[in-house]
C-alpha cells in the first residue's frame, strides 16, 4: 500500500476512533446521540452501567492517539478489531438504522490491518 495513503488511512482511523472514545467519556457526550429501538437502547445502558462503555472509551482514546503518532498502532489496531467487529454486530442485530459509522469503522480497522500486515508475518506463521 502506498505510504502517503496508508498514513492518510491510519490518521483518519486514529482521529474517527479517538472522537468517539472521547465522546463516550464525557457525561452527556459533546455528540448527539440519536434515538435508539427499545432493545438497542436497554443493551446500551447495560454496557453503560456496567461500566463497559467506560472500558470501550479508553481503549478507542488509545488507539487513536496510537494510530495518530504511529507508536504501537499495529497493535492497538489489533484490539480495536473487537470493538468494530461489536459495533458491526450490535448495530446490524439491535440498530440497522445506524450501521454506517460502524461499517465504516471496520472498513477503516480492516485497511489500516492490510497496511500493517509486515508487521504480522511473525505472528502469522505456521
Amino acid at each position: 500500500m502506498n505510504s502517503k495513503l496508508f498514513m492518510g488511512l491510519r490518521i483518519l482511523l486514529g482521529l474517527f476512533v479517538l472522537v468517539f472514545g472521547a465522546n463516550k467519556l464525557y457525561p452527556d457526550g459533546f455528540l448527539p446521540m440519536p434515538e435508539m429501538s427499545g432493545d438497542a437502547g436497554a443493551y446500551f445502558g447495560a454496557l453503560a452501567n456496567s461500566k463497559t462503555l467506560l472500558l470501550v472509551a479508553i481503549v478507542e482514546v488509545l488507539a487513536g492517539l496510537a494510530l495518530i503518532f504511529n507508536k504501537y498502532g499495529a497493535l492497538l489496531a489489533l484490539v480495536l478489531m473487537s470493538v468494530s467487529v461489536n459495533a458491526v454486530l450490535f448495530h446490524a442485530t439491535l440498530d440497522p438504522g445506524g450501521i454506517g459509522g460502524a461499517l465504516m469503522l471496520i472498513i477503516l480497522n480492516l485497511l489500516v490491518l492490510y497496511g500493517y500486515k509486515d508487521r504480522y508475518k511473525d505472528i502469522l506463521k505456521g
